[in-house]
């Protein structure tokens, strides 16, 4: 097996989760309020941008020209393609991309990204790897299961296309092989490789929480 199945084998009920989160399923059948989905706009945008600034940070760690292409690549792609949708969806609220960046993160938010940078700059490719592996992958599976869900088309279907894209499945593809390859290279993080990987997912798992929830530092208390 795979490592990378492995790890999705030891995040199953986290990903069961995401699956079954109210956020999720509403978005699938276009009910969810769009108050949360204007939140989830702003507080993506945020996590995309240390997201991306991760990426390219792994980048400057790795040994390999195709690794280093690779992870340098993603980094440009989040800030393109994937932020493109987040600037189209924010333009519906009339939020400009001045506005996206002077969002505030919610707590969850700045627990996520603070674990992916700090993990950026701390911690060994392999670890990375597997660190960045759960938002990648798991936006991929929540959005097919997202379109299996749905029955017809609503103001959320180009959410499910773009995570569901060929460009994105391109990109998750290319992450799960780092994932592989580090892993058969590397046998001896395998450990912490699964624990930041579990750390990823439980937090994107929170993520959808607090878009439902719509999360500030008042109600974190």
């Amino acid at each position: 097996m795979a490592f990378s199945d492995q790890l999705l084998e030891e995040g199953t009920d986290i990903w069961q989760a995401q699956y079954d989160h109210p956020f999720v399923t509403e978005l699938a059948a276009g009910t969810l309020d769009e108050e949360a989905f204007r939140f989830w706009v702003e507080q993506d945008y945020r996590y995309l941008l240390d997201y991306a600034r991760t990426f390219a940070i792994a980048g400057t760690k790795a040994r390999l020209e195709e690794h280093m292409a690779g992870l340098l690549g993603v980094s440009h792609t989040i800030l393109g393609f994937e932020m493109d949708l987040h600037r189209e969806f924010a333009a519906g609220y009339g939020l400009t991309p001045a506005d996206l960046e002077a969002v505030e993160k919610a707590p969850t938010c700045e627990a996520y990204t603070n674990f992916l940078v700090r993990t950026a700059y701390d911690r060994p490719l392999p670890v990375i790897a597997a660190a960045i592996y759960p938002c990648g992958k798991g936006y991929l599976d929540v959005a097919a299961n997202a379109a299996a869900l749905a029955v017809e088309d609503h103001q959320y279907t180009s959410w499910i296309e773009k995570y569901t894209s060929d460009e994105f499945h391109e990109a998750v593809d290319w992450m799960t092989e780092l994932v592989d390859e580090m892993a058969e290279v590397h046998p001896g993080y395998h450990d912490e490789m699964e624990q930041a990987f579990l750390t990823s997912a439980r937090l994107e798992h929170a993520f959808w929480g607090m878009c439902y929830e719509q999360e500030t530092w008042e109600t974190a208390k």
